[in-house]
Protein backbone atom coordinates (compact mmCIF):
# COMPACT_ATOMS: atom_id res chain seq x y z
CA UNK A 1 0.00 0.00 0.00
CA UNK A 2 1.43 3.48 -1.12
CA UNK A 3 0.74 7.18 -0.11
CA UNK A 4 -1.96 8.02 -2.09
CA UNK A 5 -3.02 4.82 -3.33
CA UNK A 6 -6.18 5.04 -2.18
CA UNK A 7 -6.87 8.26 -4.67
CA UNK A 8 -6.81 5.96 -7.39
CA UNK A 9 -10.02 4.06 -6.67
CA UNK A 10 -12.70 4.96 -9.42
CA UNK A 11 -15.04 7.61 -8.15
CA UNK A 12 -18.25 7.71 -7.15
CA UNK A 13 -20.22 5.44 -4.22
CA UNK A 14 -18.51 2.57 -2.77
CA UNK A 15 -20.20 -0.94 -4.11
CA UNK A 16 -21.07 -3.49 -2.00
CA UNK A 17 -18.36 -6.18 -1.41
CA UNK A 18 -15.12 -5.22 0.25
CA UNK A 19 -11.76 -7.29 0.51
CA UNK A 20 -9.22 -6.92 3.57
CA UNK A 21 -5.61 -8.64 3.04
CA UNK A 22 -4.26 -9.61 6.63
CA UNK A 23 -1.05 -11.72 7.54
CA UNK A 24 -0.80 -14.28 10.02
CA UNK A 25 3.47 -13.86 10.56
CA UNK A 26 5.80 -16.52 10.49
CA UNK A 27 3.98 -18.39 13.94
CA UNK A 28 0.38 -17.85 13.04
CA UNK A 29 -1.30 -18.88 16.55
CA UNK A 30 1.51 -16.49 18.10
CA UNK A 31 1.99 -13.29 15.50
CA UNK A 32 -0.94 -12.94 14.09
CA UNK A 33 -2.22 -9.31 15.08
CA UNK A 34 -5.58 -8.37 17.15
CA UNK A 35 -6.71 -6.87 14.24
CA UNK A 36 -6.49 -9.19 11.62
CA UNK A 37 -7.58 -11.69 13.58
CA UNK A 38 -11.01 -10.01 13.88
CA UNK A 39 -11.32 -9.71 10.39
CA UNK A 40 -10.38 -13.29 9.79
CA UNK A 41 -13.09 -14.38 12.27
CA UNK A 42 -15.71 -11.69 10.33
CA UNK A 43 -15.10 -12.12 7.08
CA UNK A 44 -17.74 -13.75 5.12
CA UNK A 45 -15.28 -15.64 2.98
CA UNK A 46 -11.86 -16.39 4.06
CA UNK A 47 -9.04 -17.22 1.87
CA UNK A 48 -5.85 -18.12 3.34
CA UNK A 49 -2.10 -19.10 1.99
CA UNK A 50 0.24 -20.38 4.82
CA UNK A 51 2.92 -22.59 5.12
CA UNK A 52 2.60 -25.27 7.91
CA UNK A 53 -0.87 -27.50 8.77
CA UNK A 54 -0.66 -26.13 12.49
CA UNK A 55 -1.74 -22.66 10.85
CA UNK A 56 -3.67 -23.83 8.67
CA UNK A 57 -5.59 -25.98 11.15
CA UNK A 58 -6.10 -22.79 13.64
CA UNK A 59 -6.88 -20.42 10.88
CA UNK A 60 -10.39 -22.77 9.62
CA UNK A 61 -10.74 -22.68 13.74
CA UNK A 62 -11.80 -18.96 13.20
CA UNK A 63 -13.82 -19.13 10.23
CA UNK A 64 -15.53 -21.98 8.87
CA UNK A 65 -15.91 -20.52 5.36
CA UNK A 66 -11.77 -20.55 5.25
CA UNK A 67 -10.94 -21.92 1.60
CA UNK A 68 -6.97 -22.26 0.77
CA UNK A 69 -5.26 -20.76 -1.75
CA UNK A 70 -2.82 -23.41 -2.05
CA UNK A 71 -4.57 -25.38 -4.76
CA UNK A 72 -3.66 -22.81 -7.15
CA UNK A 73 -0.15 -23.66 -7.20
CA UNK A 74 0.92 -26.62 -9.79
CA UNK A 75 4.19 -27.97 -9.16
CA UNK A 76 6.18 -27.43 -12.43
CA UNK A 77 3.07 -24.64 -13.27
CA UNK A 78 3.95 -20.91 -13.68
CA UNK A 79 3.80 -19.49 -10.45
CA UNK A 80 2.39 -15.87 -12.10
CA UNK A 81 -0.33 -18.27 -13.23
CA UNK A 82 -1.09 -19.72 -9.78
CA UNK A 83 -1.22 -15.87 -8.61
CA UNK A 84 -3.84 -14.73 -11.14
CA UNK A 85 -6.02 -17.57 -9.93
CA UNK A 86 -5.39 -16.40 -6.69
CA UNK A 87 -6.50 -13.00 -7.51
CA UNK A 88 -9.53 -14.13 -9.36
CA UNK A 89 -10.98 -16.21 -6.48
CA UNK A 90 -10.64 -13.46 -4.19
CA UNK A 91 -12.09 -11.26 -6.39
CA UNK A 92 -14.56 -13.28 -7.41
CA UNK A 93 -16.45 -13.16 -4.32
CA UNK A 94 -15.95 -9.14 -3.68
CA UNK A 95 -17.97 -8.93 -6.83
CA UNK A 96 -20.79 -11.14 -5.10
CA UNK A 97 -21.03 -8.47 -2.58
CA UNK A 98 -19.16 -10.33 0.30
CA UNK A 99 -16.85 -9.34 3.14
CA UNK A 100 -13.89 -10.93 1.94
CA UNK A 101 -10.59 -11.69 4.05
CA UNK A 102 -7.74 -13.08 2.60
CA UNK A 103 -4.64 -14.15 4.89
CA UNK A 104 -1.33 -14.49 3.67
CA UNK A 105 1.85 -15.64 5.44
CA UNK A 106 4.16 -13.24 7.12
CA UNK A 107 3.51 -9.66 5.54
CA UNK A 108 1.39 -9.77 3.04
CA UNK A 109 2.81 -6.59 1.04
CA UNK A 110 6.06 -8.27 1.18
CA UNK A 111 6.56 -10.64 -2.03
CA UNK A 112 3.29 -11.18 -2.39
CA UNK A 113 1.70 -10.37 -5.90
CA UNK A 114 -1.62 -11.59 -5.77
CA UNK A 115 -2.50 -9.21 -2.34
CA UNK A 116 -1.21 -5.73 -4.65
CA UNK A 117 -2.76 -6.96 -7.58
CA UNK A 118 -6.73 -7.99 -5.98
CA UNK A 119 -6.01 -4.42 -3.69
CA UNK A 120 -5.71 -2.85 -6.91
CA UNK A 121 -7.98 -4.11 -9.22
CA UNK A 122 -10.55 -4.10 -6.20
CA UNK A 123 -10.19 -0.25 -5.88
CA UNK A 124 -10.25 0.37 -9.21
CA UNK A 125 -13.98 -1.40 -9.31
CA UNK A 126 -14.95 0.77 -6.70
CA UNK A 127 -14.45 -1.64 -3.73
CA UNK A 128 -13.22 -1.09 -0.37
CA UNK A 129 -10.08 -2.41 0.17
CA UNK A 130 -7.06 -2.55 2.51
CA UNK A 131 -4.26 -4.03 3.79
CA UNK A 132 -3.27 -4.87 7.75
CA UNK A 133 0.40 -5.76 8.26
CA UNK A 134 1.69 -9.02 9.15
CA UNK A 135 5.33 -10.01 11.21
CA UNK A 136 7.35 -10.87 8.07
CA UNK A 137 10.67 -13.29 7.43
CA UNK A 138 12.69 -10.12 7.81
CA UNK A 139 11.92 -9.00 11.02
CA UNK A 140 12.13 -12.83 12.65
CA UNK A 141 15.82 -12.80 10.78
CA UNK A 142 16.90 -9.24 12.58
CA UNK A 143 16.05 -11.25 15.46
CA UNK A 144 17.11 -14.45 15.12
CA UNK A 145 21.00 -13.35 13.47
CA UNK A 146 21.45 -10.52 15.87
CA UNK A 147 21.17 -7.72 13.39
CA UNK A 148 20.92 -4.29 13.58
CA UNK A 149 20.23 -2.94 10.29
CA UNK A 150 21.06 0.80 10.56
CA UNK A 151 24.43 -0.62 12.11
CA UNK A 152 25.78 -0.80 8.66
CA UNK A 153 22.41 -0.26 6.18
CA UNK A 154 20.44 -3.40 4.79
CA UNK A 155 19.72 -3.29 1.25
CA UNK A 156 17.00 -6.30 0.24
CA UNK A 157 16.55 -7.84 -3.38
CA UNK A 158 14.40 -10.40 -4.88
CA UNK A 159 17.47 -12.92 -6.06
CA UNK A 160 16.23 -13.16 -9.20
CA UNK A 161 15.63 -9.33 -9.69
CA UNK A 162 18.90 -8.44 -8.10
CA UNK A 163 20.62 -10.68 -10.66
CA UNK A 164 18.72 -10.43 -14.06
CA UNK A 165 18.87 -6.52 -13.10
CA UNK A 166 22.56 -6.03 -12.26
CA UNK A 167 20.47 -3.94 -9.12
CA UNK A 168 23.27 -1.68 -7.70
CA UNK A 169 24.25 -2.19 -4.17
CA UNK A 170 26.64 -1.34 -2.00
CA UNK A 171 29.41 -4.31 -0.58
CA UNK A 172 29.86 -2.21 2.77
CA UNK A 173 25.87 -2.50 4.22
CA UNK A 174 24.72 -5.99 4.86
CA UNK A 175 22.46 -7.72 1.88
CA UNK A 176 19.70 -9.50 1.64
CA UNK A 177 18.74 -12.20 -1.24
CA UNK A 178 15.01 -13.51 -0.86
CA UNK A 179 14.18 -16.66 -2.62
CA UNK A 180 17.41 -17.57 -3.43
CA UNK A 181 17.02 -21.28 -3.59
CA UNK A 182 14.95 -20.51 -6.76
CA UNK A 183 16.90 -17.72 -8.74
CA UNK A 184 16.20 -17.52 -12.25
CA UNK A 185 12.63 -20.11 -12.34
CA UNK A 186 9.27 -18.93 -13.34
CA UNK A 187 7.58 -22.20 -11.89
CA UNK A 188 6.49 -23.32 -8.92
CA UNK A 189 9.30 -26.13 -7.26
CA UNK A 190 9.90 -26.35 -3.56
CA UNK A 191 13.62 -27.08 -4.18
CA UNK A 192 16.27 -25.19 -5.47
CA UNK A 193 17.61 -24.28 -8.68
CA UNK A 194 21.43 -25.12 -8.63
CA UNK A 195 21.92 -23.55 -12.32
CA UNK A 196 20.60 -20.34 -11.13
CA UNK A 197 22.48 -20.39 -8.08
CA UNK A 198 25.81 -21.00 -9.99
CA UNK A 199 24.91 -17.88 -11.54
CA UNK A 200 24.38 -15.67 -8.59
CA UNK A 201 27.31 -16.80 -6.63
CA UNK A 202 29.74 -16.47 -9.51
CA UNK A 203 28.26 -12.77 -10.21
CA UNK A 204 28.34 -11.92 -5.81
CA UNK A 205 32.27 -13.48 -5.97
CA UNK A 206 33.40 -10.56 -8.93
CA UNK A 207 31.92 -8.28 -5.76
CA UNK A 208 33.03 -9.70 -2.65
CA UNK A 209 34.85 -13.43 -3.35
CA UNK A 210 34.23 -16.48 -3.40
CA UNK A 211 35.64 -17.38 0.28
CA UNK A 212 33.29 -14.45 1.63
CA UNK A 213 30.86 -15.76 4.10
CA UNK A 214 27.07 -15.82 3.58
CA UNK A 215 24.28 -16.70 6.16
CA UNK A 216 20.73 -19.34 5.05
CA UNK A 217 18.72 -18.70 7.01
CA UNK A 218 14.50 -20.07 6.99
CA UNK A 219 12.26 -18.78 10.11
CA UNK A 220 10.60 -22.04 12.17
CA UNK A 221 6.77 -21.43 12.20
CA UNK A 222 6.37 -22.80 15.46
CA UNK A 223 8.08 -21.72 19.00
CA UNK A 224 9.06 -25.63 19.77
CA UNK A 225 11.76 -25.46 17.12
CA UNK A 226 14.74 -23.79 16.21
CA UNK A 227 15.10 -21.62 13.47
CA UNK A 228 17.58 -22.88 10.44
CA UNK A 229 20.57 -21.06 10.30
CA UNK A 230 23.47 -22.36 8.30
CA UNK A 231 26.98 -20.44 7.57
CA UNK A 232 28.54 -21.19 4.25
CA UNK A 233 30.90 -19.46 1.41
CA UNK A 234 29.89 -17.81 -2.01
CA UNK A 235 31.79 -20.49 -3.83
CA UNK A 236 30.50 -23.20 -1.69
CA UNK A 237 26.38 -21.92 -2.23
CA UNK A 238 25.53 -24.04 -5.41
CA UNK A 239 25.96 -27.18 -3.53
CA UNK A 240 24.39 -25.97 -0.23
CA UNK A 241 21.06 -27.70 -0.75
CA UNK A 242 19.30 -24.08 -0.67
CA UNK A 243 15.23 -24.62 -0.44
CA UNK A 244 13.02 -22.21 -2.22
CA UNK A 245 11.63 -20.66 0.99
CA UNK A 246 15.66 -19.70 2.39
CA UNK A 247 16.68 -15.85 2.49
CA UNK A 248 20.77 -15.01 2.02
CA UNK A 249 22.14 -12.89 4.67
CA UNK A 250 25.30 -11.30 3.37
CA UNK A 251 27.61 -9.53 5.68
CA UNK A 252 28.64 -6.40 5.07
CA UNK A 253 32.83 -5.90 3.95
CA UNK A 254 34.45 -3.20 5.99
CA UNK A 255 34.93 0.29 4.93
CA UNK A 256 36.77 3.20 6.86
CA UNK A 257 34.61 6.48 7.12
CA UNK A 258 35.54 9.01 4.99
CA UNK A 259 38.17 11.46 6.77
CA UNK A 260 36.64 14.52 4.96
CA UNK A 261 33.20 14.07 5.89
CA UNK A 262 34.22 13.55 9.73
CA UNK A 263 35.86 16.50 9.61
CA UNK A 264 33.01 18.13 8.20
CA UNK A 265 30.95 16.92 10.61
CA UNK A 266 33.26 17.22 13.46
CA UNK A 267 33.20 13.85 14.43
CA UNK A 268 36.09 11.29 15.00
CA UNK A 269 35.89 7.90 14.02
CA UNK A 270 36.29 6.66 17.75
CA UNK A 271 32.71 8.10 18.15
CA UNK A 272 30.69 6.12 15.43
CA UNK A 273 29.24 2.95 16.20
CA UNK A 274 31.53 0.48 14.10
CA UNK A 275 31.96 -2.13 16.41
CA UNK A 276 30.60 -4.41 17.41
CA UNK A 277 29.68 -5.95 13.60
CA UNK A 278 26.49 -5.44 12.37
CA UNK A 279 24.94 -9.55 13.02
CA UNK A 280 26.74 -11.93 15.81
CA UNK A 281 27.24 -15.07 14.35
CA UNK A 282 25.79 -17.89 16.36
CA UNK A 283 28.23 -20.37 18.04
CA UNK A 284 26.86 -23.44 16.15
CA UNK A 285 25.26 -24.22 13.02
CA UNK A 286 21.65 -25.08 13.79
CA UNK A 287 19.68 -26.97 11.09
CA UNK A 288 16.27 -27.71 11.08
CA UNK A 289 14.78 -30.76 12.79
CA UNK A 290 13.22 -33.46 10.86
CA UNK A 291 10.08 -32.43 13.23
CA UNK A 292 10.00 -29.09 11.50
CA UNK A 293 10.05 -30.71 8.06
CA UNK A 294 6.96 -32.38 9.06
CA UNK A 295 5.17 -29.54 10.12
CA UNK A 296 6.20 -27.62 6.88
CA UNK A 297 4.17 -29.14 4.72
CA UNK A 298 4.33 -27.09 1.90
CA UNK A 299 6.85 -24.32 0.79
CA UNK A 300 5.01 -20.87 -0.15
CA UNK A 301 6.26 -18.34 -2.24
CA UNK A 302 4.20 -15.79 -3.23
CA UNK A 303 6.56 -13.34 -5.11
CA UNK A 304 7.13 -12.13 -8.61
CA UNK A 305 9.96 -13.82 -9.97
Amino acid sequence: MTPGSRSKAKAGPRRKGSLVIVGTGIRAVQHTTTEAREEISRADKLFYLVSDVVSEKWIRTLNPTAESLASCYVRGGSRMSAYRRMVTKMLRSVRAGATVCAAFYGHPGVSVYPSHEAIRLAREEGFDAVMLPGISAEDCLLADLGIDPLRSGCQSFEATDFLVFRRKFDTSSALLLWQAGVVGSTVYRPRGVRRGLRELAQYLAGFYGGRHELVLYEASPLSMFRPMIRSTTIEKLPASGVDGSMTMFIPPKSRPPDPEALRRLKLTRASLKVVPPCWDPPPTEVRRTRSTRRVRRRTVSSGTP
